[in-house]
């Protein structure tokens, strides 16, 4: 009989970790029996999960009140593995996990700066998890599992780690057959129908994304250069305003959340990445699988890594809107074919049975002896 691995979400809504763990588990639902599990409801992604993939829902009200019916799941269930993800869940999981007596097969992964990441939500919840979660993480039998080497530096500048409590292990970003799987046609009419020059960028509408900054970047170049920010979040209609106080209202579209924004990056002159910080940028990998020129900012933490410290493709410092405008122009007045398997090489760690091997190693070690 197959071994049995949960995963643990808040929702599946469409942030990149929630998509990420839905294609890792998808990924591995070929050799374990394999459940997917949120604490308050589904989400967009949820269309992400192969068949074999069991569903559970505990239709909880809020984060916290789900510990009773997760910790009573996991006595009822007994998985051989588990993974939760994100800081409050992580806490909960361990909650649930003691009063279960199932500590021993669970595992947490953190996928963003815990340094910065931890200041972006106020509730009062979010902020004592937080706090807590560091001296959780030591206590706990097996090591966190962090999605850079960055994100796993940052957790140790916190004085409850040490280095043995935390691992990395790639997002399962691409298929295995990204070289060589063709991509639709773009469906957004400025990259469908090109009039000029097109940078995408793509990520939550939100402070962390640096889109204000890119904005700014987008008045120091051509009039015939245009942007689109595929993403949807609280910052909208902020750079709605933004864009009309600088005159982009003609120049900028934001067409919302993109299920899978590949083949419109594609079709883009330039993907720009412009965040303050990150964990591991997923569309930054989607990008330089497809081939298309790059430019990011060097924030913490990711791009460095990805972009093997600026080889691959250029890093720019971040919040830095007249070097980050040089840099887009510099790449489009290049050849973009130069580079572009270097590009696309690059993004080869991040598919999806590296990804499922490298996860594989942390959560069921004996199987991989």
């Amino acid at each position: 009989m197959s071994r049995r691995i949960l995963f643990i979400l808040h929702n599946l809504h469409g942030g990149g970790a929630e998509k990420m763990l839905a294609r890792l588990a998808s990924s591995l639902c070929e050799d374990y029996r394999v459940t997917v599990l949120t604490l308050t409801e589904g989400g967009i992604h949820e269309a992400l999960l192969a068949p074999g993939v069991r569903r559970v829902c505990l239709d909880s009200p809020r984060t916290a009140r789900a510990l009773p019916a997760l910790a009573r799941f996991l006595r009822r269930e007994r998985y051989d593995a588990m993974l939760a993800a994100l800081t409050h869940v992580n806490v909960l999981a361990i909650g649930a996990a003691l009063l279960s007596g199932t500590l021993a097969r669970l595992h947490v992964s953190e996928r963003n700066a815990f340094s910065r990441d931890r200041c972006v939500n106020p509730a009062r919840s979010v902020r004592a998890a937080y706090a807590l979660a560091p001296w959780l993480y030591r206590l706990i039998p097996n090591p966190v599992i962090c999605v850079s080497h960055g994100v796993a530096q940052d957790l140790l500048r916190h004085p409850a780690l040490r280095p043995r409590d935390l691992v990395t292990a790639d997002n399962p970003v691409l298929d295995d057959d990204y070289l060589i799987h063709p991509l639709p046609n773009p469906r957004h009419p400025w990259l469908r129908h090109k009039a000029g020059r097109v940078l995408v960028a793509v990520g939550r509408l939100a402070p962390q994304k640096g889109f204000d900054i890119l904005l700014d970047a987008l008045t120091r170049l051509p009039e015939d250069v245009r942007l689109v920010i595929f993403g949807e979040g609280p910052q909208r209609a902020a750079l709605e305003q933004q864009a009309r106080r600088l005159g982009l209202a003609g120049r900028l579209d934001l067409p919302g959340y993109c299920v899978d924004p590949q083949a419109e990056i594609a079709a883009a002159d330039c993907f720009v990445l412009a965040s303050r910080f990150e964990g591991s940028p997923n569309a930054l990998v989607e990008a330089l699988a497809t081939g298309v020129p790059v430019v990011a900012t060097d924030c913490p933490y990711g791009p460095e890594e990805i972009l093997d410290r600026g080889l691959v493709a250029p890093l720019v410092p971040v919040e830095d809107a007249k070097t980050l405008a040089r840099t887009v122009a510099q790449v489009l007045a290049s050849n973009p074919e130069a580079e572009r398997s270097l590009r696309q090489q690059a993004a080869a760690r991040f598919t999806r049975s590296a990804a499922a091997r490298s996860y594989l190693r942390v959560l069921l070690p004996e199987d991989q002896a």
